[in-house]
C-alpha cells in the first residue's frame, strides 16, 4: 500500500463526523492523559504509606464495586437530566475524588474515596456513548466509538509514559494533575460540547407525545439487549482475567515483572498504533459477524496463554491476538446497544451496559486469582477459552436478528437524515427522537 493510499485511508477514517464529536474526542483524550490514580493507586498504598496487598487489592476491587452502582446512576441521570450536566458534574466529582487522595491518608477514607471515585468514573460513561449516538449519523456510529476508543488508550498510553517518568514528584503530585486534567474535561465539556438529548416528539397536531416510561427493570426486560449483556459479561470476564491470571503465569514460569511489563505493553502498542487501521477493515460489516469474530480472537489469545511456556515472545502473540479481538468489540458492543436503545431512554441503556463491564472488573479478578492459586494457570486459561467459544455461539445464534441491518432500518434511516440536517446547518442540534 502506497503512502498516498495510507493517507486516504486516514482522512477517510477521520472525516465525516460532526464538530461535536471531536470536541467529545478531545475530552476524552485530556481526561485520559491524566489518568494516573488507578495506574499507581497499588503502588502508592503499598510502597508510600505501608499498606500490605491485600488491602491494595481491596481498594482497587471496590473502585470497580463502585463502578457497579455508577453505570446504572449515571444512565438515568443521562436520560433525566441530560447528557452534558451529567458528564461535567461526574467529571468535577471524580476531579474532587482524585484530589482528594493526594490529602486523605487514612486507610477507611482512602477506601471511600476510591469507591465514590468508582462511581463518578463509570457514571460518565453511559453520558459519553449517549452523545455520540446522538449527533452521529447511524450508519457512522461505529467510526465514532472507535475513535473515541482510541482517544481513551492514546491518552492511557501517554498517561502510564509521563506517569513513570514524574513519579520522582510524589505520587500525590500526580493525583492532583489528574484532578487538573479531569476539570479541564469538564470544562471542555461545558464549553464546547452542546445538549443532545432528543426534544420530545410531537404529533401531527402539534402536540408532546408521551414517551413510554423507561426503568432499568424496563431495559432489562428487553429480551435482544438483556442477551447482549449477559454476552458482554462473558466476553469483559475473558477480556479481564489477562490483567490478572497473565502476570501470575508469567511468574509461576519463572519469568520476571519486567517480562510481564514488556507484553502487557504490546496492547496499548497494539490499540494505539492500529486501531484505525481495524476499523477502517471492520468497517459497514455485519456487527453479529464481528462480535462473534471478536469473541473468538478472545478465546484463542487467552486460552493460548496455556501454550505459551517460558517464552516472552509467545506470551506477547497471545496479547496480540486478545487485543485485536478488544478492538473489534468494544466499538462494536457499544454501536449495538446504541442501535437497540430507543432514544429517550440511550442513557439508560448504555448505563446497564456499562454495568456489564463494571461486574466483570469486579468479579474476574477475584475468580482469576483464586483459579490460579488453585487448580492452577491451566484451568483458567481453559475457562477463559470455553467462556469466548461460547459467547461467539450466543452472538452468532441469538442476536443475528435484533442486530440485522433490516431490524434497524427505519430507526437508523431517520437518524441519518436528522444528522444529515444538522450537518447542513453546520450545527448540533438535537437529533429527533424516533419511535422506539
Amino acid at each position: 500500500m502506497s503512502i498516498d493510499s495510507l493517507r486516504r485511508s486516514a482522512r477517510e477514517t477521520v472525516s465525516g463526523l460532526p464538530q461535536g464529536f471531536w470536541w467529545l474526542w478531545l475530552s476524552t483524550l485530556v481526561n485520559r492523559t491524566g489518568a494516573f490514580v488507578l495506574t499507581f493507586l497499588s503502588l502508592y498504598l503499598t510502597v508510600e504509606l505501608g499498606h500490605s496487598a491485600w488491602f491494595a487489592g481491596l481498594v482497587v476491587a471496590l473502585h470497580g464495586l463502585g463502578g457497579v452502582a455508577g453505570s446504572p446512576l449515571g444512565g438515568a441521570l443521562t436520560d433525566r437530566w441530560g447528557r452534558r450536566p451529567t458528564m461535567i458534574t461526574m467529571h468535577l466529582a471524580a476531579a474532587a475524588s482524585a484530589a482528594a487522595l493526594a490529602v486523605v491518608t487514612s486507610a477507611w477514607a482512602i477506601a471511600t474515596v476510591v469507591l465514590l471515585m468508582g462511581v463518578a468514573m463509570q457514571a460518565v460513561r453511559p453520558s459519553i456513548n449517549a452523545t455520540i449516538a446522538d449527533m452521529v449519523p447511524a450508519h457512522e456510529v461505529r467510526r465514532a466509538f472507535a475513535l473515541n476508543y482510541w482517544a481513551l488508550n492514546l491518552g492511557f498510553a501517554i498517561a502510564s509514559i509521563g506517569g513513570g517518568a514524574a513519579i520522582f514528584l510524589g505520587y500525590r503530585t500526580l493525583f492532583v494533575v489528574d484532578a487538573v486534567a479531569t476539570t479541564l474535561c469538564a470544562v471542555i465539556v461545558f464549553l464546547r460540547l452542546p445538549e443532545t438529548r432528543p426534544e420530545a416528539r410531537t404529533d401531527k397536531a402539534g402536540e408532546p407525545v408521551v414517551e413510554a416510561k423507561v426503568s432499568m427493570l424496563t431495559v432489562l426486560r428487553d429480551a435482544p439487549f438483556r442477551t447482549l449483556v449477559l454476552l458482554n459479561l462473558l466476553v469483559c470476564l475473558v477480556f479481564t482475567a489477562p490483567w490478572i491470571g497473565l502476570p501470575l503465569t508469567m511468574a509461576d514460569q519463572g519469568l520476571s515483572p519486567s517480562s510481564y511489563g514488556v507484553v502487557i505493553a504490546v496492547n496499548g502498542v497494539v490499540i494505539v498504533g492500529f486501531q484505525l487501521l481495524v476499523n477502517r477493515l471492520t468497517d459497514k460489516r455485519s456487527p453479529v459477524v464481528l462480535l462473534t469474530l471478536s469473541s473468538l480472537l478472545f478465546a484463542l489469545g487467552t486460552g493460548a496463554t496455556a501454550l505459551a511456556g517460558s517464552s516472552v515472545v509467545a506470551f506477547a502473540a497471545t496479547v496480540v491476538v486478545w487485543t485485536v479481538g478488544e478492538m473489534i468489540h468494544v466499538p462494536t458492543n457499544a454501536a449495538a446497544t446504541a442501535r437497540l436503545a430507543p432514544e429517550h431512554a440511550r442513557g439508560r441503556y448504555q448505563g446497564v451496559m456499562g454495568m456489564s463491564w463494571a461486574v466483570a472488573g469486579f468479579v474476574a479478578p477475584i475468580g482469576a486469582g483464586a483459579i490460579v492459586d488453585g487448580p492452577g494457570p491451566t484451568v483458567l486459561w481453559a475457562a477463559t477459552f470455553t467462556i469466548g467459544v461460547i459467547a461467539a455461539v450466543g452472538y452468532s445464534i441469538r442476536l443475528r436478528k435484533a442486530l440485522s441491518e433490516e431490524t434497524a432500518t427505519g430507526a437508523d434511516t431517520a437518524a441519518d437524515d436528522a444528522a444529515e440536517i444538522n450537518g447542513a446547518t453546520g450545527t448540533e442540534q438535537p437529533v429527533a427522537p424516533v419511535s422506539a
